[in-house]
């Protein structure tokens, strides 16, 4: 009971929360055991507009043809179960290392969701997914510097981990007070425009669209995040790994998945990001990965074992976001209180080589990676 209030008021006022240790998690890894993965359809896609503290998004990586690289996104949340709050965001990276980003963040207003939970509307924009969960359309015109017109369609199955994609929080796990739930369209394709002043960029060509919903305070959920995804002619492959703070046991949970054209080829928690060389950063402390090993491990339909690796240096970091710089003023809200927490993102975009080795069959596909290292608390 103690426990339970000690958390209450974490939840509220956020606060450190107590050390509960690794019993007080249930990984979605203890699933996967049994179902490495389960293939969503629309219903897996809804939004839960949940009425207690969360952070839920939809974000769509697009990488066109030409050679660009943009993100769009809606974030939905909710502080403390007294006001619910969403935010369209949309980067274009600079291909020139001597241009800044186009980063644009704007509140919506007016928010609604459609009789299913699968579509978002608002004041100038509209996420829709289409009747047979195939497709999305993004549509904003939330900010005159960055008009969102695209359509992402998927080229593979979608998945999540386990039979759930859940992972719980809290003493109690059968009532847990937290989760956190990814479900993941890797391999898409994109097609239409991103407006800016200089005129219309085409984002025709590949894209992957994360779903996310961190069900608790998101320094609670999580103290490290890694992210990859890699897009090739061929294949794509994603990772996903957070690791706790000390209060659930420094667990790390780690998602992740193969796939080609009309294809899951593996998917499985059974996966690994390593960052194999750091160096400080002077500003804040935290080590920024240089070179970084991504590992997939599983089996294929056919029960063949499937090996995937991408080993490379980072080079360049292409952005360093300072997530409070950066973020609204509700999730500055959400983490108000809470002592050393100082949340920046590391992002690469490095052309690598993924190694494939399918049984006895070896692959090589050259592509592009976008690869993202979170740091919030020690």
């Amino acid at each position: 009971m103690f426990n339970w209030a000690k958390q209450q008021l974490a939840n509220v006022a956020g606060t450190q929360e107590p050390i509960y240790g690794a019993s007080a998690i249930r990984s979605v890894a203890e699933e996967a055991r049994t179902k490495p993965y389960t293939e969503i359809d629309r219903r897996d896609l809804t939004w839960k507009d949940m009425d207690t503290t969360n952070v839920e998004s939809k974000s769509f990586y697009l990488f066109s043809d030409n050679g660009d690289i943009a993100l769009a996104q809606v974030i939905h949340s909710n502080v403390a179960g007294i006001r619910r709050t969403s935010q369209f965001n949309s980067k274009i990276f600079s291909k020139d290392p001597s241009t800044p980003h186009l980063w644009c963040s704007t509140p919506l207003h007016n928010v609604d969701f459609s009789e299913d939970k699968t579509s978002l509307y608002a004041d100038d924009c509209a996420v829709e997914l289409s009747e047979d969960g195939n497709s999305y359309t993004i549509k904003s015109m939330t900010d005159e510097r960055s008009i969102v017109n695209v359509k992402v369609t998927k080229a593979a199955p979608g998945f999540q981990a386990g039979e759930t994609g859940l992972t719980k929080y809290g003493t109690d796990l059968e009532n847990p007070w937290g989760t956190m739930r990814h479900a993941f369209l890797p391999r898409c394709v994109v097609e239409g425009t991103i407006t800016t002043k200089d005129g219309p960029i085409d984002f025709k060509g590949r894209a992957m669209v994360s779903y996310a919903l961190q069900g608790m305070k998101p320094h609670h959920a999580a103290a490290r995040w890694t992210f990859a995804n890699f897009q090739g002619p061929n294949y794509s492959a994603i990772h996903m790994s957070f690791t706790t703070p000390p209060s659930y046991g420094s667990t790390t949970v780690n998602v992740g998945g193969i796939l080609k054209d009309g294809q899951i080829i593996t998917a499985s928690c059974a996966n690994e990001a390593i960052h194999t060389t750091a160096k400080d950063d002077p500003e804040n402390e935290w080590p920024e990965p240089t070179h970084i090993k991504f590992i997939w491990a599983g089996k294929g339909d056919d029960d063949k074992p499937i090996e995937a690796e991408i080993d490379a240096d980072l080079g360049d970091r292409v952005d360093k976001v300072d997530v409070m710089a950066e973020v609204p003023a509700f999730v500055k809200k959400i983490v108000a209180g809470t002592v050393g927490t100082k949340p920046y993102i590391y992002q690469f975009t490095p052309k690598v080589t993924l190694k494939l080795k399918i049984g006895d069959k070896e692959i090589l596909e050259e592509g592009q990676l976008l690869t993202e290292a979170t740091f919030i608390s020690e």
